[in-house]
């Protein structure tokens, strides 16, 4: 879908408008009105450096782009739309520090969330980062850690959580439980203990302002396995009623960024049964979305990703194709009948 891009990202509008966002002088979205068979022409958004997609607020519909004026550290900018990505506006924004006193970077996390369940119903939240010492020399890597913004007035203040739990890491992805937990998937920006090179995860009980419970997710690879940094990867929660069904994609390869391939969580991120290749090429950053029911986007999975770059691509496909892959030993697949 786009030629002379990266850093892809992909959500939907409450309309059910399927929103492409990438960088391409500045960055800029192409939207679908049909549920991902024809998209329109490039609409910029804002000059600046991608910061992360957008955030589709599910209580007034707006979106919200974040842009950073370069590559961060970097001032940043949000833009909102309140036409599902027809045009944009800059707003004020007010974004808190962390604990530690670091106001976050957006760049390059999966776009964010509104949470649907229990006392933070309405909140927005995404995931962010911090660049340590400075991305580079590499050598500062193990000071940058991951951590995420959520906001309960639609999208003008943000509050900073408290940082992962683990350094060395940076980009991550945010699916909220139907108990209104949070899952939390991130990047091993650098991986200290070398390969296996594993993603990392984590749980929020608090609407995301703490996250316990870390661990390295041995069934996900976190790019091709002969680096010892990963690579940004999608998730999303499927919008089905009492399932808490995730989606993760990534790269399977044992050297080289090839093999597109979603996994499937049953059970909120505790096992990783299931897995599809979608697309065997070069294969980069990717990013996940779900469409909405009673629109035309109902039922299907959007991944953006890097194909052979520079390059980007939408693949579209569903929950019954993928359950047509092959077991990964991580847990038992259900049963959850035919669609």
């Amino acid at each position: 879908v786009f030629e002379g891009s990266r850093f892809p990202n992909v959500a939907v509008a409450t309309d059910g408008t399927v929103l492409a966002v990438f960088a391409q002088n500045g960055v800029s979205v192409r939207r679908s009105e049909d549920g991902g068979t024809t998209w329109g022409d490039p609409i910029g958004i804002a000059k600046g450096f991608m910061g992360g997609g957008v955030t589709v607020d599910e209580n007034s519909g707006d979106i919200l782009a974040f842009i950073e004026e370069h590559h961060p550290p970097a001032p940043l900018t949000v833009y909102r739309s309140k036409d599902h990505g027809k045009t944009w506006t800059a707003q004020k924004t007010e974004i808190k520090p962390d604990s530690q006193g670091h106001v976050p970077s957006m760049h390059m996390n999966e776009h964010g969330i509104t949470l649907r369940h229990g006392k933070y119903a309405g909140r927005l939240i995404r995931a962010a980062r911090h660049y340590g010492e400075s991305n580079y020399p590499k050598e500062h890597w193990p000071t940058h850690y991951t951590t995420a913004i959520y906001s309960d007035d639609h999208g003008k203040t943000w509050k900073t959580s408290k940082p992962f739990s683990e350094m060395g890491t940076g980009e991550a992805g945010i699916a909220e439980l139907s108990d209104g937990r949070l899952y939390y998937n991130s990047r091993s920006h650098w991986n200290a203990k070398k390969p296996p090179l594993r993603r990392r995860c984590a749980w929020s009980a608090d609407g995301g302002e703490t996250w316990t419970g870390w661990r390295i997710v041995g069934i996900l690879p976190d790019g091709p396995q002969d680096t010892n940094y990963g690579c940004f990867a999608g998730l999303v929660r499927l919008p089905i009623a009492g399932r808490d069904i995730l989606l993760y994609s990534n790269c399977d390869s044992p050297a080289g960024r090839t093999r597109g391939t979603v996994w499937v969580s049953f059970d909120g991120g505790k096992t990783w049964p299931l897995k599809r290749v979608v697309w065997k090429d070069h294969f980069q950053y990717s990013s996940l979305s779900a469409g909405r029911p009673g629109t035309a986007s109902e039922g299907w999975i959007y991944m953006h990703f890097e194909g052979r770059l520079p390059q980007t691509r939408v693949a579209r496909f569903n929950l019954s194709w993928l359950m047509d892959g092959e077991p990964t030993g991580d847990g038992a697949v259900p049963k959850i009948g035919s669609r």
